[in-house]
């Protein structure tokens, strides 16, 4: 897995509203439209100087970023922080709405709760 490729986008995505608005609306054309344009810049989100041939997704984080799997992103590695803070700023509304506030943390954690008493995923690069 390429934890930075994958944290990258979780960062960048996250922290751009229309990337995010983007994400939410269509993954898979967001994910490939990151890959193409933001993945080979080096840096931060602006920056078009530096650019590197080596990043990549597999198949299996491409999937899991369409997908919107959090778990799966978890269990390969993905920065928890990351995963956590991406998926509330697309999730959150929807589930205050539903459920009111804290609700998709809850889930969060249930859905991570096979992973208490255990080692965490490494997330070092």
């Amino acid at each position: 897995m390429s934890r930075y490729a994958v944290n990258k986008f979780l960062f960048q995505v996250d922290r751009d509203p229309d990337l995010l608005a983007a994400y939410k609306a269509d993954p898979a054309e967001m994910v490939a439209r990151w890959e193409s344009e933001y993945m080979p810049f080096l840096g931060s989100q602006g920056q078009r100087v530096e650019r590197t041939s080596w990043l990549g997704l597999t198949d299996a984080e491409r999937t899991a970023l369409v997908e919107h799997d959090y778990v799966a992103l978890f269990e390969m590695g993905a920065h928890y922080f990351l995963t956590l803070t991406i998926f509330i700023g697309i999730y959150e509304e929807d589930y205050m709405a539903r459920s009111g506030p804290l609700a998709f943390q809850r889930e969060y954690r249930d859905k991570l709760k096979h992973w208490i008493g255990k080692d965490y995923p490494s997330v070092e690069v």
